[in-house]
């Protein structure tokens, strides 16, 4: 966005807070810039305030939005589903239309009284631009006639020192067990990972690890359906705060944690969640899938089906579409 001229109040890394602990201690940066948004939407003359994602923040600029008379978009919608269920209602009554990724969302959001339109997920957007299986071997020094394992801990440092050990350890158990086995861990930017961390190599970022991977360990997250659509078999894992655990358990609602199966509806990929996150649980969960097993062709057809349910191309400009008719209808 700064990129295209956007003026920013604040960038990524200050707004990339994840948890109830960890939220605490920015409280106060959050004050200051929900004081400036507010400030904006009351006197600068604001045409259309357009919320994307990051509902614990932009749900209070929806309102103060609402307030002021100044229409709003909200795209990639709260998730509802998990906990909360009052957002639906409160959203539903202060955006003029509420775009949302996942397939089942849209019903919940028309059922309280809102305009929700679901828009496709804007991962089906993503330009390949990968390299192919020879030039990605060739230029991570790995071998193509070997089997390759993937390791995704996070794209966040709290989330690295979480899930880096028991990652590692899993993928040292199973290349004890699979002689051969080549790891390769996706780095994140700006993020460092120890040297004496994974085994195997490092890279950096991940479309083209999860293209040639032969099965992959995931951080649960938007990676989860990353890996779905490349269908690619994985297993996925969560670990967080015991305290920001302790409150999840009380307060989510959902069967599942991960988006593949939330879409599916169903199992269709194992995960494992706080103190289940252990080598040997991991170890033993993708063994299987890096072989021709039963295991592995389940859980392929059960991502064919998650890819179908998210729709189709095109989400990003089906809601610049929707923004563009907010302002002509502001005009008339």
């Amino acid at each position: 966005m700064e990129a295209e001229g956007v003026e920013l109040l604040a960038g990524l890394n200050d707004l990339a807070v994840m948890g109830f602990v960890e939220v605490v201690g920015r409280l106060g940066f959050f004050r200051r810039l929900e004081g400036r948004v507010r400030g904006l939407l009351q006197d600068a003359g604001i045409d259309l305030l357009i919320c994307i994602d990051y509902p614990g923040f932009n749900l209070r600029a929806t309102e103060a939005a609402h307030r002021a008379g100044v229409p709003v978009l909200f795209y990639i919608a709260p998730q509802v589903w998990a906990w909360k269920a009052h957002r639906a209602r409160q959203l539903a009554r202060t955006a003029d239309r509420i775009a949302v990724i996942l397939p089942f969302e849209e019903e919940i959001f028309t059922r309280e009284g809102g305009d929700a339109t679901f828009v496709g997920h804007p991962l089906l957007d993503r330009e390949e631009g990968t390299p192919d299986r020879a030039a990605f071997f060739e230029s991570t020094g790995l071998d193509p006639a070997q089997p390759l394992l993937a390791l995704f801990p996070g794209s966040r440092r709290q989330e690295v020192e979480r899930h880096l050990v028991p990652f590692a350890e899993a993928a040292r158990r199973l290349q004890n067990e699979f002689p051969g086995l080549q790891v390769a861990t996706a780095q994140a930017d700006g993020i460092r990972l120890p040297s004496n961390g994974p085994p195997g190599v490092v890279v950096r970022g991940g479309q083209a690890l999860l293209k040639h991977a032969d099965a992959a360990l995931v951080k649960s997250g938007t990676t989860t359906l990353e890996a779905a659509l490349a269908g690619i078999p994985f297993v996925v894992a969560y670990r967080t705060h015991p305290v920001t655990w302790w409150l999840a358990r009380r307060l989510v609602q959902v069967e599942h944690v991960a988006l593949p199966n939330l879409v599916a509806a169903e199992r269709v990929v194992p995960e494992f969640l706080q103190g289940e996150v252990r080598s040997d649980t991991l170890a033993g969960a993708l063994a299987p899938l890096l072989q021709d097993s039963p295991e592995r062709a389940t859980l392929l057809d059960g991502l064919a089906r998650v890819r179908e349910r998210l729709g189709e191309p095109g989400a990003a400009a089906r809601v610049a579409a929707m923004a563009v008719r907010i302002l002509e209808e502001r005009d008339r």
